[in-house]
């Protein structure tokens, strides 16, 4: 029992109560149910006291409390406060959160093609719309307290994180700016930063997640913990400790072992994935369990509601359809009937035509099963309402992509992982831990679940460790993705003129972090150089000078591998001289790569040098046949598929109706070909001599050599290995010497690169911006100077509204995957001629680009316009049906829509920018007006 307080211990706790009930925060706490938790009142306190704070927490910590706080002391002092994020669909989501708390009248909204109450005190938006109003000086500004930025890491995204430093850089310095990010590795270095540039920044991490996390490992019929604790005596050490399951290692470790049933020895035939997989069950204890297993087996253990992120979108929609023919049902009649009246609700201004199109039925019988797709190729309103059902509990099992783990507020109780390797864009490759914990950060609902669940399914050649660090590794570093554009650069110079504009840019987090690793790269040369003292005395002999003998031999070497270089080019020369030689019909034998063996050339593809297409010029290395090999498959095959030099082997007639597309046409063609010319023999060519056996340089350096009076001291190959090892280590260190020099001042060089373009191209001129560079201020994008070539040459004068709507999406449509098989289909007649028009101009800039060293590999300069959107584009604007528009484009509906909100949103900016005087801003107006009607009007609120 505790002594009474005394007298001034009592009168000491009431002054800090009534003090704390002074503040903003304590009405804040009242509008929760629940007790903030300590992060989150850190996190409110320094932000009511003046400072600018940096959260970084997991997902499903309750960051955005934070940021919900700073709207309620800008609406308590009366000034504005912008909330900004990503993506639209969390932009919508927040707005209707925060019209829930504060009334329509004081919540604004602003995306790229939605303005709702944009005058009010609180505006959702996303971070791009707030960095245009930035650039434009824009009166919405005037009064502004503070600004939102959730997931502020989307920084690192190297397309679009360039935004989030502009605004940060460029937001005026009385605004208090609050950073809600994501668990990072490196928050203190993003806060010293923010402190840099913001002023006095106060950095809140946790990494306490509010509902426990538990991992697993499904395997056959049965759940495995991946971990267990280590069972000690508590004090003793390594009590308390985590360990990977020892019967994982064990199973891992016996299914391993085992052979692979790849091929049916009976038959000698290669076995299909389903027959490999019946096996295996046969022969083993565990397998992979099928996708309505795993959720039949999650609904026994009580482990729904789930989400299974599966890295394609097409394997999500077969996911659903794997479930709905397993006869999976999760919802009763009760939720059944309630879903279908939601759906209807949600759906009703969808026109009855446009539904079987969208794939209505077959979606709305998921739905009503409890079982659901999430990805970017759904139609918005089909997605938004996946998200109501399952929050409401009445979807139960949905197969996303991993853009779900992006900010949608959709919290399960588990997580289902089905691999753990994606495609990243150029290769599939292992994800790494800053996106396992995002991915499973989604499990475990706060306030609803005690515990949440992230489920790995079994894979054949698993290792247990591996997955055991990645789920054990918080290393997710924050690095900028920040370069200057063209639309950058005069925006700056119009603000600030050049020299400021070049302080700001060094200011960047790219910079900062290129400055602080220079540090790090000087201490390695200082110890490389003293390294370099030690291999010199090792390699000193006392017969000569052992670093010139070194250097003939390193002479010799690079001359012999000088030698081989040349020999490779010279036969990838001949090879690429019978590409061209090669006709459609033949029948060849592809040396090498993935499509080696019997193929039949349907196109021979296009010779060396610069050619006039449909796309205008463009420029080849060299041909690349289109062929039909016997297995089927109908590819673009690369010069490095032909080491050596191919020879038609025999010609075959191809039908006029083959069509590359239809599996039935290529089937019949390949057994034609296996027919005609399966019995042909690959050429086999002579091993020519090696062009080193008769070189003069070599045998001179031999010479010398045998000469050098250290070539026949007993020690030679012990003082060789020391030079060997000295010469890399200097090599290394002028490289990290070049590594300084280049990460010093890097974005700076880059906006002077810029710069210069610019002037040549009459953007710029010295301190100021001329009118075309104005004009290219208004137009933001990753082909900025494109669109403003093109208005400044008049490219688009004349044009119809669809014409110029087919023109314009080349300048935002960017293909998932190339299309080797057919050039995209184009309007005819103007809007063809502007299309070429348009990449002839490309070519020239890309060509400046080039004179100035302005790259696109580094994320700096203009991609080639994509012209696979144009048809699209054109029926839609022209008023076509979307049943027509979309079975002539093979495109998801949701990817449809998503390209036409974008063309939408250039062809607003084109209007805005174009010259008053002609027909170019009148005809973008009306072909938004064309496009902006159906399925894509009334796709979502933002």
């Amino acid at each position: 029992m505790t002594d009474e307080l005394s007298p001034a211990e009592r009168y000491a706790q009431a002054r800090l109560r009534a003090a704390d009930q002074a503040t903003a925060l304590a009405p804040f706490r009242e509008m929760y149910e629940f007790d903030l938790d300590p992060f989150q009142i850190e996190a409110c306190k320094a932000l009511e006291s003046g400072k600018g704070v940096l959260v970084a927490a997991p997902t499903g910590s309750g960051k955005t409390i934070v940021g919900e706080f700073a709207v309620h002391l800008a609406l308590t002092r009366g000034r504005k406060c912008f909330y900004t994020t990503p993506i639209k669909a969390l932009s919508n989501q927040k707005f209707g959160d925060l019209v829930a708390r504060y009334g329509a009248e004081k919540v604004g909204l602003l995306t790229g093609d939605n303005s709702v109450n944009s005058d009010a005190p609180v505006v959702v938006m996303t971070t791009e719309v707030l960095r245009n109003m930035l650039y434009a000086g824009s009166r919405s500004l005037d009064g502004l307290g503070y600004v939102v930025m959730d997931e502020v890491h989307y920084l690192s995204d190297r397309f679009r994180g360039a935004v989030w430093e502009e605004v940060i850089i460029h937001l005026p310095e009385s605004v208090t700016l609050v950073s809600l990010s994501a668990t990072v590795s490196n928050a203190e270095e993003f806060g010293d930063w923010l402190d840099t540039v913001r002023g006095d920044t106060q950095v809140i991490v946790s990494e306490h997640r509010p509902v426990p996390l538990w991992q697993h490992v499904l395997a056959g019929r049965r759940i495995y913990d991946l971990f267990e604790e280590k069972d000690s005596p508590e004090g003793a050490p390594g009590a308390g400790r985590r360990e990977v399951n020892p019967d994982l290692v064990r199973l891992a470790r016996m299914e391993n072992s085992r052979p692979s049933f790849g091929r049916d020895k009976r038959r000698g035939k290669v076995m299909r994935e389903a027959d490999r997989e019946r096996e295996r069950r046969q022969r083993s204890r565990i397998w992979t369990p099928s996708r309505a297993e795993v959720i039949d087996r999650l609904d026994a253990e009580g482990l729904l509601p789930a989400i299974t992120f599966i890295f394609s979108r097409a394997g999500c929609e077969a996911a659903v359809q794997q479930c709905l023919f397993a006869g999976l049902r999760l919802n009763d009649e009760e939720a059944r009937a309630r879903v279908r009246t939601i759906v209807e609700e949600r759906t009703a201004s969808i026109p009855d035509e446009d539904l079987h199109v969208l794939g209505y039925f077959e979606w709305l019988e998921g739905l009503e099963r409890g079982i659901a797709a999430h990805h970017a190729g759904m139609l918005p309103t089909f997605k938004e309402v996946v998200e109501e059902l399952f929050v409401k509990g009445l979807v139960k099992a949905v197969f996303a992509t991993e853009t779900l783990a992006l900010g949608i507020n959709m919290p399960a109780r588990s997580v289902v992982l089905e691999k753990l390797v994606k495609w990243n864009g150029e290769q599939h490759a292992d994800i790494t831990p800053g996106e396992y914990t995002q991915l499973t950060g989604r499990a475990g609902r706060r306030g609803i679940d005690v515990e949440g669940h992230a489920v790995v399914l079994w894979q054949r050649a698993m290792d247990p460790v591996a997955l055991a660090g990645l789920a054990g590794t918080r290393t997710y570093p924050l690095r900028s993705s920040f370069r200057p554009s063209y639309n950058m650069a005069v925006n700056l110079v119009a603000q600030f003129g050049r020299h400021r504009s070049r302080e700001l840019l060094e200011t960047s987090f790219a910079q900062f972090q290129a400055d602080k690793a220079v540090v790090g790269i000087s201490r390695q040369v200082q110890r490389n150089e003293e390294g370099l003292a030690g291999y010199r005395a090792s390699m000193t002999c006392h017969l000569g000078d052992f670093d010139a003998y070194s250097r003939l031999r390193r002479e010799l070497s690079d001359r012999e591998t000088e030698l081989a270089k040349q020999g490779a080019a010279q036969r990838r020369a001949a090879a690429a001289t019978a590409l061209e030689k090669l006709k459609t019909g033949d029948v060849i034998h592809v040396p090498a790569g993935k499509y080696a063996g019997l193929a039949l050339v349907l196109d021979p593809g296009l010779p060396a040098g610069r050619t006039n297409g449909h796309r205008g010029f463009e420029h080849h290395d060299g041909p690349r046949p289109l062929v039909l090999t016997a297995e089927r498959q109908v590819k673009r095959l690369a010069a490095m598929d032909f080491p050596v030099p191919v020879e038609a082997l025999d010609r075959m007639r191809i039908p006029k109706s083959f069509n590359a597309r239809s599996p039935q046409s290529r089937r019949d063609l390949a057994s034609a070909l296996r027919t005609r010319a399966g019995h042909h023999e690959p050429h086999r060519r002579r091993k020519e001599r090696a062009a080193a056996a008769d070189d003069t340089e070599i045998a001179r350096l031999r010479t010398e050599i045998r000469a050098h009076p250290c070539h026949g001291c007993a020690e030679r190959e012990d003082h060789a290995r020391w030079a060997e090892r000295y010469h890399r280590l200097q090599r290394d260190t002028r490289q990290l010497e070049r590594r300084i020099e280049g990460r010093t001042n890097t974005i700076a060089r880059t906006f002077d690169r810029i710069c210069a373009l610019l002037t040549e191209l009459g953007y710029l001129q010295d301190e100021e911006v001329t009118d075309d560079g104005r004009r290219l201020a208004r137009l933001y994008g990753e082909l900025d100077l494109l669109a403003s070539e093109c208005l400044r040459d008049g490219v688009w004068e004349g044009l119809k509204p669809a014409e110029l709507a087919a023109c314009a999406s080349a300048l935002v449509y960017e293909a998932r995957a190339a299309d080797d098989v057919a050039a995209p289909k184009v309007p005819t007649g103007a809007s063809k001629q502007a299309l070429a028009e348009m990449v002839r101009i490309w070519g020239r800039l890309d060509a400046l680009e080039e004179d100035h060293k302005i790259s696109q590999a580094e994320g700096v300069g203009q991609r080639e316009p994509d012209l696979g959107f144009a048809w699209a584009a054109y029926r839609w604007a022209s008023g076509h049906g979307l049943d027509d528009v979309l079975r002539e484009v093979e495109m998801p509906a949701g990817d449809f829509v998503r390209w036409c909100k974008q063309l939408i949103d250039v062809l607003g900016q084109i209007a805005v920018a174009a010259p008053a005087e002609g027909t170019v801003p009148r005809n973008a107006r009306r072909a938004v007006d064309g496009l902006l009607r159906g399925v894509v009007a009334y796709s979502s609120v933002g």
